[in-house]
């Protein structure tokens, strides 16, 4: 006979044995000499619909009655109340809501719905309002609440009857002597029980506990079993008599297929084990395990190849697998065997299947690994030559850098010991399987390359340190194409740029203290006038006159203030990239003209005249309005800033290749220098002494909206001409 079919019945029969012998132990309990009543899923089933009975039938809630009697606690209201938040967070809430509607109502005319937002935002406001000014008013909120969850529960309780078993009962209440009966109970039955005063009397209980007041028993430390716990609920009222499930509800009746499959189950399980039983016998007789099998199979000699480390995490997993898979199939072997059905009979072919290959992978794993390393030469020579091995010397070339070798190293640790943690108890047992599946087949491959990589940073960071220490000469080793091979060519590149480095870090560090300062005296110099004059109006003897000069200098003094943040802010935010633009097909000509006409007169004050060039049709760009209204703006203000008095500022719109380009041209009061780039840094002025007015970030947010539409901004200096040219696409 082959040796792969021999393979595969050995494999087929230690696969029933595992599943049968275990499974004796878990169903005999259930199964052997047990009726269809005696069975767990039967009795769970039965005391259900005692308790359905109770409640729909015997000792039932009065709904209405109870609706009155619904108590509310404190801390219930506390809670309702404050729900969502204090008063004034709730009212804020409301308003933000409504706001954007009832805007887009007044825009849209629309009266009607203007109205009716008005009035249901009006109302839920007054609704807060009343929830924070009167307990009795959340009191009639949460009772109401109470009612509705109270009648939910009714009548999911009178649903729930269909679904009970199907019992018939003759029992009389010992209190008042009332009779309830359903169905007779003198006929044969497969269950009955008796209620009397020497077997019990039936019990019946009605209560109704409140849903989420656990949260109000666990603040005030009380007790669960405690009256208080409960809302509603009837005195219990007992019951004697019987109750019967009729023999002919099982046989013939609704119960008549769970009667079957019961017995059906039962006795398939009898001929499993027996089965199992065999298998057994065979496997100890005529079947037994022969080494050949698996030593001399074509896998063999690739296997033979493979790193000892691999083998032992693919041994590992194996084992863990066909543990998981063993539990699983004892624990649904009667449910297969209970309800037969087509699927269920191709899931347990492929659930069989799938056992007898981890049989066999199992089997092959353990026999080719005793063959292959009783010589511990052998052994000891692939240890050295395996992925561990090569690890542990990656990991000490990696702590050559102790610093960077610990962190990374407590790094690691922590993740892997965080992951397992979270597997443990959040997925339970095999959640831990496919955690140790990810760790021995992603993590530590993963593990490996890092420490690889780190020796090999550390390689790098030895030669920057020569590097640093002034010695040039030597280039740093390149190996491979890595992130890190990468990085050392460029470290190589760096060594001819380290003047031009050092000369970019001067400027930079320049550029950031002339930034603090004018920040620094830009935002001291209004605050300053704010304390001073605050100061003064302190004065009880001041007269209204002054008084109100002096108001009239802090408001003058706040604004200025207000808008130097607000430009900073905005400034900041376009740097970012963070703003947002509406884009519309804009007349740039058109929007030209608006704004020389609306600075026309502050121009003739300051005895500048202005030569305007501008088409005379029409130039589009697709651009925010709001925003390029900003640019042209912020450019003409500074014209007017630092332009010499009388002298002419040039104003240009014209189409450009397929862009439009403005250019405005003037004659500056003051001296600029050569660096124009220094222009667009924030808070640098014309004027170095800072005495105009001004935040100083025109020009720099002129840049970022310009930039933020893809365009382009320069400005070119020659001698005190100063000019600004800005370029978009056009259309």
């Amino acid at each position: 006979m082959n040796k792969k079919i021999q393979l595969a019945i050995w494999s087929a029969l230690v696969t029933i044995v595992l599943i049968a012998l275990p499974s004796i132990i878990h169903y005999a309990p259930q199964l052997v000499g047990k009726t269809f009543t005696e069975q767990r899923d039967f009795e769970y089933r039965i005391e259900q619909t005692y308790e359905n009975l109770a409640v729909s039938v015997l000792n039932p809630i009065d709904l209405e009655k109870a609706t009155k009697a619904i108590p509310v606690w404190p801390g219930e209201i506390e809670e309702y109340r404050g729900r969502y938040g204090s008063l004034t967070d709730q009212l804020s809430s409301i308003r933000r809501q409504y706001a954007d509607r009832i805007m887009e109502a007044k825009e849209e005319e629309n009266e009607t719905l203007l109205l009716a937002l008005v009035k249901e935002r009006n109302t839920k406001l007054e609704d807060i309002e009343q929830n924070f000014s009167s307990d009795e008013y959340v009191a009639d909120k949460i009772r109401s609440d109470k009612a509705k969850e109270l009648a939910n529960t009714i009548k999911e309780n009178e649903n729930n009857r269909q679904d009970q078993l199907p019992i018939s009962y003759d029992l009389v209440n010992t209190e008042t002597g009332e009779r309830l009966t359903r169905g007779t109970v003198d006929i044969p039955s497969m269950f009955r029980e008796e209620f009397n005063d020497a077997k019990g009397y039936f019990k019946a209980n009605s209560d109704f506990h409140h849903m989420g007041y656990s949260e109000y028993m666990d603040a005030h430390k009380m007790d669960y079993s405690t009256d208080e716990a409960t809302i509603i609920s009837n005195p219990p009222q007992y019951f004697e008599g019987t109750i019967i499930i009729p023999e002919e509800v099982v046989l013939s009746g609704v119960l008549k297929n769970e009667y079957k499959d019961f017995k059906r189950g039962k006795y398939m399980m009898y001929v499993f084990w027996i089965v199992g039983i065999v298998a057994l016998i065979a496997l100890l007789t005529k079947v037994k395990f022969r080494k050949g099998w698996v030593l001399h199979s074509r896998f063999a000699s690739t296997y033979s190849r493979w790193k000892i480390d691999v083998k032992a995490a693919v041994l590992l997993v194996t084992v863990l697998a066909f543990a998981v898979y063993i539990e699983s199939e004892i624990f649904n072997i009667l449910n297969q065997l209970t309800y037969v059905s087509l699927g269920r009979i191709v899931e347990m072919i492929i659930g069989f299947v799938v056992g007898m290959v981890l049989v066999a992978w199992l089997a092959f794993q353990l026999v080719n690994l005793v063959a292959q390393y009783r010589d511990l030469k052998q052994l000891e020579k692939e240890w050295y030559e395996s992925y561990t091995a090569q690890f542990m010397q990656n990991v000490i070339g990696m702590f050559s850098n102790r610093t960077i070798g610990i962190q990374l190293f407590i790094l690691l640790i922590g993740f892997f010991l965080a992951g397992l943690g979270l597997a443990i108890m959040v997925v339970g047992g095999f959640g831990v399987l496919i955690y140790l599946a990810c760790v021995l087949f992603l993590g530590l491959p993963a593990l490996y390359l890092f420490a690889s990589k780190g020796a090999y940073l550390n390689r790098i960071l030895a030669a920057t340190n020569d590097m640093a220490a002034g010695h040039l000469t030597q280039a740093i080793p390149v190996k491979g194409k890595s992130s890190l091979a990468k990085h050392a060519t460029n470290l190589n590149n760096l060594r001819e740029g380290v003047r031009v480095s050092i000369n970019e870090q001067a400027k930079s560090e320049r550029l950031k203290s002339e930034l603090i300062t004018n920040v620094s005296h830009d935002l001291r110099t209004p605050l300053t006038s704010i304390i001073t004059y605050t100061d003064l109006l302190k004065n009880e003897n001041l007269s209204a006159e002054e008084r109100g000069k002096y108001v009239a200098i802090l408001d003058s003094k706040s604004q200025r203030l207000k808008t130097l943040i607000e430009d900073l802010f905005e400034v900041s935010k376009m740097a970012s990239g963070n703003m947002e633009l509406v884009r519309q097909r804009v007349d740039l000509n058109q929007l030209m003209q608006q704004a020389l006409a609306e600075h026309a007169e502050e121009f003739l004050k300051q005895d500048l005249y202005i030569r305007s060039t501008l088409p005379e049709t029409p130039v589009y760009a697709m651009v925010d309005g709001q925003k390029w209204w900003r640019v042209v703006d912020n450019l003409l203000v500074n014209t007017l800033k630092y332009s010499l008095t009388g002298t002419r500022v040039y104003v240009s719109l014209q189409k450009f290749g397929s862009n439009a380009r403005i250019t405005i041209k003037n004659v500056a009061k003051y001296e600029i220098g050569d660096n124009t780039d220094e222009l667009f840094e924030r808070f640098k002025r014309g004027d170095e002494s800072r005495q105009t007015e001004g935040s100083g970030l025109g020009l720099a947010i002129a840049q970022s909206i310009v930039e933020l539409h893809g365009g382009k901004m320069k400005v070119e200096v020659d001698g005190d001409l100063f000019k600004v040219t800005i370029d978009v696409v056009a259309g």
